[in-house]
């Protein structure tokens, strides 16, 4: 009997085994890049939209696996670097800025750009049409921010730059003058895609993401009333070895 279960145990890890390299033998490597349009939305503690946050440009890049599932679908991770952030104006400034850098008039504005390594996991459908196949996809993302830069522009104050400071509590931001509070560093959200892969395996494709993580701070361990959250969309090409 024990030799038995042996035996058994034997082929299916050899079954398993042997699917698991058949399927990664037919795993497509891809390399994307492409520019973001990237946004905050931001609600004050009575659930009251801020305004005055912009799109900003960015890029990202890197590589993506296509993982065949069945015919025609697929299972595409990834890992990206990402540039995401916001262009903050009047009360989104002073969202951010609630100290003597209030903005005087309409023309002062503050840049926040944020560095990310960013893992989207997306399920990709493939229908053949024309010379190549439609690119129809969804999924979850997880992304970690790196670092991040803000510019602020004042008629008062001129110029100013500097780097952007990540915590999950406003009890473990420091006080250095050079950086500026931002939220937490862990996102998570969801992609939607759509594009066209060329017989000549580039292809081209439309990106949306939506942060569903509240990336603003607890203080003193009690859960923000505030919302801070990514929103993004953008346009980028990729290739197929």
């Amino acid at each position: 009997m024990k030799r038995s279960k042996l035996v058994l145990k034997s082929l299916l890890l050899a079954t398993a085994v042997a699917i698991s390299g058949a399927a990664m033998a037919q795993v497509e490597v891809g390399v994307r890049a492409g520019v973001n349009l990237s946004n905050l939305t931001i609600k004050d503690a009575d659930g009251k939209t801020v305004n005055g946050a912009k799109l900003t440009p960015g890029f990202n890049a890197g590589l993506t696996f296509d993982i065949p599932v069945a015919d025609e679908f697929y299972i595409q991770p990834g890992a990206l670097f990402s540039m995401k952030g916001a262009k903050l104006e009047k009360n989104a400034h002073e969202y951010f800025n609630s100290d003597a850098y209030s903005p005087a008039d309409a023309g002062d504005y503050t840049r926040l750009n944020t560095y990310n390594l960013e893992v989207p996991v997306n399920f990709i459908f493939k229908p053949a049409a024309g010379n190549g196949n439609l690119l129809i996809g969804a999924g979850p993302y997880f992304s970690y921010a790196l670092g991040g830069k803000f510019k602020r522009v004042t008629n008062s104050y001129g110029t100013e730059s500097g780097k952007l400071e990540f915590a999950n509590d406003y009890n473990d931001f420091g006080d250095d003058p050079g950086k500026m509070t931002f939220g937490k560093r862990a996102d998570v959200g969801a992609n939607l895609l759509f594009g066209y892969e060329f017989a000549n395996r580039f292809s081209v494709q439309l990106n949306g993401q939506l942060g569903l993580t509240n990336l603003e701070p607890k203080s003193d361990g009690r859960k923000p009333d505030e919302v801070l959250k990514n929103n993004n969309f953008g346009l980028s090409i990729g290739y197929k070895f």
